[in-house]
């Protein structure tokens, strides 16, 4: 909540030390008095105190502070660091009554009101926390900021939204401050106020995008479609070259049947460096299920695929690979595996895909470096030694491949057809070994799993 500088505080504290307390002692008499030996003591005293704040002993330099006010009660900065310090100790009772006595001697110094504030905020006392800031407001608008926050956690939403529509008006609208206005907005439930405050700001200030995305977005969220694709629209109509909007208008097309403006709204926002990845792996993945429903755009979505590039994420390429699977376009979907694979790295499901269609397009050099590098990590996946003594098995391995075959069935648990698969491939690799007799004893291990299965 406390938004002051606090180093800020600090020099102008050192600054406002010797305009007030030293200029009334002459620190340059000659010492030939009992005056002159008090004036001394209360400069060591004084600077003792500084120091021991300075290196966090805030015990001593409260003691040593204590001795200064023996010697001269009248100054208004001794009481503000002895504040200070018993608010370092936590000591809120003394920090508060020590500060008090400084605002009573300086009632406009603004540091010793933002040290009782702290003490305040401290201690979660909001309401008093809050008559400190009403003092504060004047001096800096960043306490009016404090202010709005505070009435937030006091629950007071009424007042917090007046602070920060004064703000907004005064400053313009910020990110800090409108996440707080939404989580009034959220926490009450006024989505009607919610969108009123966003109408008000695209009426104010046509040009601002992002008020109006906002509240196409919000329209959305309240299930007011109409005036959201009429908020889109408009959007377009102010700002012909806003990429961001494609964002909403696509999904207004396409379930107003609009497919052509739909198709090239989806490739604006493909296309769009202003556009997120997360937000493209969206438009992306909506593409990939218009096209199921509606197989004749296969051509613009093939066209749409060629705009990927590496920023798209994991999920959105996934997605791509499964549609080309489904083609039985098996190049193109491991192309979009393996960039699945570059954004998820530990994703084990997306290393298995790519190995078997590796071996579908008998990629067998490839497979079996894959599945070592693999093994590595994932010492355990029994899939790791099938896929190995597969492609070890078309490569006349046979010798190769049973090692790792008869190494890696034991890592088989409760699955019938992967340990059908092993004996197979043990089978295919006797056979090459010219052992007739057990690749024929594989063979038959197999197929009574399997009829077991069935």
């Amino acid at each position: 909540m406390r938004q002051k500088k606090y180093i800020l505080i600090f020099l102008l504290g050192i600054i406002l030390i010797p305009l007030s307390t030293f200029a009334q002692v002459d620190f340059n008499r000659t010492p030939d008095d009992d005056l002159g030996i008090a004036e001394d003591q209360f400069q060591e005293y004084f600077f003792e105190a500084l120091k021991q704040k300075g290196i966090e002993n805030y015990d001593k330099a409260v003691k040593a502070l204590e001795k200064c006010l023996k010697l001269d009660n009248s100054q208004a900065v001794l009481y503000y660091e002895l504040g200070k310090n018993y608010n370092k100790l936590k000591n809120f009772g003394e920090a508060e009554e020590a500060l008090k006595k400084a605002i009573s001697k300086d009632e406009s110094n603004e540091w010793y009101l933002d040290e009782m504030y702290d003490v305040y905020y401290q201690q979660n006392d909001l309401n008093k926390a809050i008559k400190t800031l009403k003092q504060l407001v004047k001096y800096h608008p960043d306490y009016k900021e404090d202010l709005a926050t505070a009435y937030f956690e006091d629950k007071d939403y009424k007042n917090a939204l007046k602070i920060l529509d004064e703000l907004d008006a005064q400053y313009g609208v910020s990110l800090p401050r409108d996440y707080l206005r939404n989580r009034i907005y959220d926490i009450t439930g006024r989505s009607k106020d919610r969108i009123e405050n966003l109408e008000e700001r695209v009426a104010n200030n046509p040009d601002d995008e992002t008020s109006h995305l906002t509240l196409i977005y919000r329209y959305s969220e309240n299930g007011e479609n109409e005036k959201a694709f009429k908020a889109a629209k408009n959007l377009l109509a102010i700002k012909p070259e806003s990429e961001m909007v494609h964002l909403a208008l696509y999904k207004f097309y396409l379930s107003n049947n609009e497919i052509d403006k739909g198709i090239a709204s989806m490739k604006i926002a493909l296309k769009s460096a202003k556009v997120n990845s997360d937000a493209k792996a969206k438009v992306l993945n909506d593409f990939v299920s218009f096209v199921r429903v509606n197989p004749k755009y296969e051509t613009d979505l093939l066209e749409v695929t060629s705009m990927v590039s590496d920023e798209e994420n994991g999920k959105s390429n996934v997605e791509i690979a499964q549609f080309y699977l489904r083609k039985d376009d098996k190049a193109n979907a491991l192309k979009f595996y393996k960039l699945a694979l570059e954004k998820e790295r530990n994703n084990f499901g997306i290393l298995r895909n790519i190995l078997l269609l590796h071996i579908d397009l008998e990629n067998y050099d490839e497979v079996i470096k894959l599945s070592q590098q693999a093994l590595e990590n994932y010492p355990s996946q029994a899939v790791l030694y099938l896929v190995n003594g597969v492609a070890l098995n078309r490569q006349n391995k046979s010798t190769e491949a049973l090692q790792t075959l008869e190494e890696g069935i034991d890592y088989v648990i409760e699955d019938t057809k992967m340990e059908a698969d092993f004996y197979k491939q043990m089978s295919v690799a006797y056979r090459l070994k010219g052992n007739i007799t057990k690749s024929e004893a594989f063979s038959k291990k197999a197929q009574n799993l399997l009829n077991k299965q069935q």
